[in-house]
């Protein structure tokens, strides 16, 4: 075990899009194998929480986000995050109290890779583009810690949210070289049979919208099941080490044997 003191874990926001088709459907995307965090892996959209997310001047440009700043700025991490990875962009304008559509969402297509390039802030965006992040269309489903062993850490918190049938969901070609429609169940059995790989938290998070038949089934759960902070730890046990989270968290799968290291 090392002494090096561990990492500070980076605050991070995934979105699991859904879509009700024949069956609920999520949307993920695939790594680009040269990017240094779960690279080649099937994964939900997302990635670090920006300085500019946190940006006092955004309060007027959010509709009911939440009221502590962390939070507050998860929430923008997330629709901006899936804006840029994925195309979906949760989001009202100034006089409508719908979201966007597809044609509006088509004439933004620019900002996707000037934002993912910092090239201008999402406030600049916003003010732009008068337009308001829809934070009610997030629904808080997980948040995972990754453990301290882990040189690379990241404090994520996971939301759902549906996407507007007319928002046409595409990878970036940039930190996501592909992506695809599947329901959790499929992601679950690909990630099973070697077909997909998938890290340990997305899968355990797959195996929990497994289990339900429709949008609405799953914002039920975010809003009955206490959202309970994962941070995996291992176990040294008789025939191996073992990754296990907490039993209270919503999880039917708590522990994992981990695979031997070469010797």
């Amino acid at each position: 075990m090392s002494d090096k003191t561990p990492a500070v874990p980076v605050p991070a926001a995934t979105v699991v899009m859904l879509q009700e088709r024949q069956q609920l459907e999520l949307f993920m995307v695939i790594r680009h194998h040269q990017i240094d965090f779960a690279s080649g892996a099937l994964v939900f959209p997302g990635g670090k929480v920006d300085k500019a997310d946190f940006d006092p001047a955004l309060a007027s440009r959010l509709q009911a986000a939440h009221t502590d700043s962390t939070m507050r700025a998860m929430q923008v991490a997330a629709i901006r995050e899936s804006f840029e990875e994925c195309g979906v962009l949760l989001a009202r304008a100034d006089d409508s109290d719908q979201l966007i559509d597809g044609k509006r969402i088509a004439a933004l297509e620019p900002y996707r890779k000037a934002l993912n390039d910092g090239e201008l802030t999402i406030t600049e965006f916003l003010t732009k583009e008068r337009l308001n992040l829809a934070c009610d269309q997030l629904y808080h489903f997980a948040h995972w810690i990754t453990p301290p062993m882990v040189p690379r850490r990241f404090d994520t918190h996971f939301f759902i949210a549906v996407a507007p049938e007319d928002h046409l969901a595409a990878h970036d070609g940039y930190e996501n070289v592909d992506s695809v429609w599947i329901t959790a169940a499929d992601a679950v059995e690909a990630a099973r049979t070697g077909t997909r790989t998938i890290i340990f938290p997305t899968l355990r998070n797959l195996e929990r919208l497994a289990k339900f038949s429709s949008a609405g089934d799953a914002m039920e759960n975010c809003r009955t099941q206490p959202v309970v902070p994962v941070l995996p730890w291992s176990e040294k046990r008789d025939d191996g080490m073992w990754l296990c989270i907490p039993k209270n968290a919503g999880y039917d799968v708590c522990e994992e044997k981990m695979p031997e290291r070469p010797a």
